[in-house]
């Protein structure tokens, strides 16, 4: 198995943190994300100790909302002391709502409308983080007007290729999020931000990518990060006591990819950090990571009711089923890999080869091709395994298709932290004419 929270019980169904997955779809219907509570705490855990123990006793991960956002993710964090970065007022709301202490809270996002800010500030959001300076203007107008002094980190871009998806790569010059060291842009943001008012200027963040299996790429961004620091304490005598390093360590989708130690990484780039900083002769910052996939994509698994089966002779097999694209689009998007399985015949041979297909009205509504398994029959119950990360999180509503319950499973027991939609909700802003 890919992680240790999956196993095989003795009706030969799949189970996730000690539960029967073919119950659960029994029990609360298909499609269904179930997550693992435990899991998801030991993740954050790991990151928060280890971040500890090798920078900063206050530094910290943030939870990355993008990955996924509901109330009871919020009260994870808020009980494992951990921050969260934000990237709208949807996500704000739900933190809010929650009763997250949004003084630990980072507003990011490359274009904050007049809207947003005002709530951002508002509800006692900590930090903002500043992609450009009309940004950075703009909050310090609207933070005056609100008499606040508004802490914020600067978006940098560090130039870094990590190697990973073109559309997940964020770190490059022309990446349309952070301003560039190269082009000497993002010495002058400094420049005018510190003149500003009412900002104040904690640090800098960067953000190279996604789905990244080696520290090196981290290390090499911290490298350039520490150098700014550097030269912007030299040139406009601002020490920066913060320093965010943006998430993106991997995952296992698939047995091909490797595992990751996620403390091992941190204290490798620990290690890098501090050399660096005695040799360029600055303080050790704070330092922030985003860690989002990596706290939730494993602890998550979506099931799925088998439809029907159709055979193209001497071609392709396909196997449809009750989701799709509407609840995990990443396949479309990036195909992504993913480990499918049939939940309730986990021990029967793996020789059919089949494409797992979605329900929608499009061609590329896809979630795995050419996967091998039993054979399929009509209501069988597939689950798509690490889901837990960018699938409820990005679902849709395309071809008015309801999105899924989430369920929470803690110390064996389940419970229901997202209602599943019903066909009436998706029409409720409709106006009635």
């Amino acid at each position: 198995m890919i992680c240790n929270n999956l196993s095989v019980n003795e009706n030969n169904h799949l189970t996730l943190a000690g539960v029967d997955t073919v119950e659960m779809a029994k029990k609360y219907g298909t499609p269904l994300m179930l997550m693992d509570e435990a899991k998801i705490r030991e993740k954050c855990s790991v990151y928060r100790e280890a971040m500890k123990e090798y920078f900063t006793p206050d530094s910290m991960p943030l939870f990355a909302s993008k990955a996924l956002s509901f109330k009871y993710i919020y009260k994870i964090a808020n009980s494992e002391n951990i921050g969260i970065d934000c990237v709208s007022a949807g996500e704000i709301f739900t933190a809010v709502k929650a009763g997250f202490p949004m003084e630990k809270a980072y507003f990011h996002g490359n274009s904050k409308t007049d809207d947003e800010i005002r709530f951002a500030i508002n509800s006692g959001v900590g930090h903002f983080v500043c992609d450009s300076i009309e940004e950075v203007s703009v909050i310090d107008e609207i933070a005056g007007e609100m008499n606040v002094r508004q802490k914020v980190l600067l978006r940098i871009t560090p130039g870094i290729d990590p190697h990973t998806h073109k559309k997940i790569s964020t770190g490059s010059v022309d990446s349309k999020f952070g301003v560039a060291i190269e082009t000497k842009q993002a010495y002058e943001l400094v420049e005018k931000t510190l003149k500003l008012e009412n900002i104040e200027l904690m640090g800098y963040h960067c953000h190279i990518g996604s789905q990244i299996f080696e520290y090196d790429p981290f290390c090499d961004a911290a490298r350039i990060m520490l150098k700014f620091i550097a030269d912007t304490k030299e040139m406009f005598g601002f020490e920066a006591k913060e320093l965010n390093l943006g998430g993106g360590m991997g995952v296992r989708y698939t047995e091909e990819d490797p595992e990751i130690d996620y403390a091992a990484n941190i204290k490798g780039i620990a290690d890098i950090i501090k050399e660096l900083c005695a040799e360029y002769g600055i303080t050790l910052p704070k330092i922030l990571m985003e860690p989002g996939r990596s706290i939730v994509a494993d602890a998550g698994l979506t099931l799925y009711t088998a439809g029907y089966l159709k055979e193209i002779t001497g071609l392709k097999n396909y196997i449809s089923i009750d989701g799709g694209m509407t609840d995990n689009p990443r396949f479309t998007l990036y195909q992504s890999p993913y480990t499918v399985l049939l939940a309730n015949r986990m021990n029967e041979e793996k020789d059919y080869k089949c494409t797992v297909a979605g329900r929608c009205c499009e061609s590329g509504d896809i979630i795995q091709e050419d996967v091998l398994m039993p054979k399929p029959k009509r209501n069988d119950t597939i689950a798509v395994l690490t889901t837990g990360a960018y699938n409820y999180a990005m679902a849709s509503h395309y071809n008015k298709v309801p999105k899924p319950a989430i369920v929470m499973i803690k110390d064996k027991e389940d419970f229901v932290v997202v209602k599943r939609e019903t066909i009436e909700d998706m029409i409720s802003n409709e106006v009635d004419f």
